[in-house]
């Protein structure tokens, strides 16, 4: 699981970064808002944790920011503010938690953990009339039942997760076949042919679309 933590508070930081690296998470960081902002439109992440007093962007902003386009990922605040009513504040800005400054690890990692469990029951995807159940591993496209082999499951599912980014076909080579070598690329492309085909696409349907020389683009 990789998870983003938004803090500019190099103690916390390390702090944070070393006991859930050691719990087995890969953990990715940035200093300011508008380095996490950028962060979110370029990677899917698990789950994020976010301080409110952030420099460039607060984290208030910052989560309802990543919420217009992401309303699946846990975010966690983490912060000294700790008031109710900027609590409430926090969560209606689209958080999933709310932990105060000074906090206990122990619980955060525990709080962590409860996200990751109901994250994963919940982790639906979509794309137009296209879902992905990913704890069932099923995919239907209007409402009908679609079979897909593992790679093109996997295939599709990466398309749909970074929706509305052009994925190259060397990034799709080394994030869903896991080659990190010269390779032909064209593999691909009868996936992807094989993908729309069993999903019966309609014209206005043209949800994946063909990026010439570079890769796909999944949008809805």
């Amino acid at each position: 699981m990789h998870i983003l933590i938004v803090e500019d508070e190099l103690g916390i930081v390390q702090f944070l970064q070393q006991g859930l690296q050691e719990e087995g998470y890969e953990i990715t960081t940035a200093s300011d808002g508008s380095k996490g902002f950028e962060l979110t439109q370029h990677k899917k992440f698990d789950l994020i944790i976010l301080d409110w007093m952030l420099p460039k962007i607060n984290g208030l902003d910052l989560c309802k920011a990543i919420r217009l386009k992401d309303e699946i990922t846990p975010i966690i605040f983490l912060t000294a503010r700790d008031t109710v009513q900027e609590t409430v504040e926090g969560l209606r800005a689209g958080a999933n938690d709310y932990i105060k400054k000074p906090f206990s690890f122990d619980e955060l990692l525990a709080r962590i953990k409860i996200h990751f469990r109901t994250h994963k029951k919940e982790d639906i995807l979509t794309l137009g009339g296209i879902k992905i159940d990913l704890t069932k591993h099923i995919i239907t496209n209007n409402d009908l039942e679609v079979a897909l082999t593992q790679r093109e499951f996997a295939l599709l599912t990466y398309l749909v997760k970074n929706k509305g980014k052009v994925c190259t076909r060397n990034q799709i080579l080394k994030d869903v076949w896991e080659i990190n070598f010269e390779y032909d690329t064209g593999v691909i492309d009868v996936f992807m042919n094989a993908i729309r085909k069993k999903l019966n696409l309609k014209i206005e349907e043209d949800y994946i679309k063909t990026i010439r020389g570079i890769g796909y683009i999944a949008n809805d």
